[in-house]
């Protein structure tokens, strides 16, 4: 695998290492020591798949607060997206900022998410499918989200919105959770007992 840190640290591209042959090509996809050389969390708790049917449908912007903060390891499997994925944590340099990545089933890319960070994507085919492999269980109780079209965040997307869960369209602005988001996702609050 290929390792390619982004602006927000701890968030990678990664790119497959191809051995091609006339059989087509094999690669590794994951691998708990290339994870922990590069100071990821290589624990995947639960794997997930989503299906978009239609070009332009939109998911996120998800996060879980400590102590339920979880990673995520997320590729294309069929089709393209363009992922974000947005920095919480407030402590650090690049709080607030935003990278967008494009994952299709042609560049095999996947996309290191860390913990204390926002991710949505929107799905540029119609039949997208995607795979993400989480380093935390899903915890209702500790899940939330920012909108999608906060101006706050100034995320761009590609195409407009064909199809957005009810739950995602009515996030709250984050002017109005702010103050909530930065307690709940500050480092000072996991040293004293949630997982950094």
């Amino acid at each position: 695998m290929i390792f390619i840190e982004t602006k927000l640290k701890g968030a990678y591209i990664i790119d497959l290492e191809r051995r091609e042959d006339s059989r087509g090509f094999f690669a590794r996809g994951f691998c708990q020591h290339e994870f922990s050389a590069h100071g990821l969390k290589p624990i995947i708790a639960q794997a997930n798949i989503a299906h978009n049917r239609t070009k332009g449908t939109i998911r996120g912007m998800h996060f879980q607060f400590p102590p339920a903060a979880e990673t995520k390891l997320v590729r294309c499997t069929r089709g393209g997206i363009v992922d974000i994925i947005v920095d919480l944590r407030p402590e650090s340099p690049t709080y607030l900022q935003h990278i967008e990545v494009e994952l299709t089933e042609e560049n095999g890319r996947s996309l290191y998410v860390p913990e204390r960070f926002a991710h949505g994507y929107q799905a540029l085919e119609d039949n997208t499918n995607t795979s993400y492999q989480c380093g935390e269980f899903y915890t209702p109780a500790t899940e939330g989200g920012l909108r999608h079209d906060d101006p706050r965040l100034g995320l761009r997307w590609p195409l407009p919105v064909s199809a957005i869960s009810d739950k995602d369209k009515v996030y709250k602005l984050l002017d109005e959770i702010e103050p909530e988001l930065k307690a709940r996702m500050s480092a000072l609050t996991l040293a004293g007992g949630g997982r950094a």
